[in-house]
């Protein structure tokens, strides 16, 4: 099995990740300035304090639409591969694992405890190579609680991936989909809202 040909993102190649390190010292340094960054300021801020963690995240190169709402123990890798968009949700205890990309649409929603891993290993090297794939989630989807998301997975808009489902494979749009691992059920109908006149 040969790892997938993808952008290394930041991934050292051909060393024994157990005698090395796999990621550079630039990208080393990031993340140990985040993470005091994210201790002292992000971890514990105050719930309604949406607008100061999108403020810190930005400061470290995420791209973040209006009205974005990231609870304070979400644990994000590296903010500078997270880009969300408009009023989309990260519920708390989530797990964003970006050394590849994450991409959330438009009015999205992970709920808490979710897992998003962009990483893994070719587990047929002999040095365990560690590679990335990016994980895009699209406009609607509601990732519901306890969920993992895998590397190199697409969630199409819409979409509702069931609790504690297991996501390997692309998931159609506007489907509920759920299990271990996560397979369409059947398709996602939203009401129209009544007009009261």
């Amino acid at each position: 099995m040969n790892a997938p040909e993808v952008d290394t993102y930041a991934i050292r190649q051909g060393i024994n990740p157990r005698l090395q390190t796999s990621f550079s010292w630039k990208n080393r340094l990031g993340r140990a300035l985040w993470g005091i960054v994210y201790t002292l300021f992000f971890r514990f801020s105050p719930r309604p304090l949406h607008a100061w963690r999108a403020f810190l995240l930005k400061l470290f190169g995420a791209r973040m639409g209006k009205g974005c709402h990231v609870y304070g123990n979400v644990k994000i890798w590296a903010p500078w591969n997270l880009t969300l968009g408009d009023y989309v949700w990260i519920g708390e205890d989530t797990i964003c694992y970006s050394i590849a990309p994450i991409t959330i649409g438009n009015q999205a929603t992970v709920s808490q405890g979710s897992h998003l891993c962009t990483g893994t290993h070719d587990y047929e090297d002999p040095n365990f190579q560690l590679y990335a794939k990016p994980i895009v989630i699209g406009d609607h989807v509601w990732v519901c609680a306890d969920a993992f998301v895998g590397p190199g997975v697409t969630i199409h808009e819409g979409a509702v991936v069931g609790a504690r489902s297991v996501v390997i494979k692309d998931m159609p749009a506007w489907m509920v989909c759920a299990g271990h691992p996560c397979k369409p059920i059947k398709p996602r109908v939203v009401r129209e809202r009544s007009l009261e006149s």
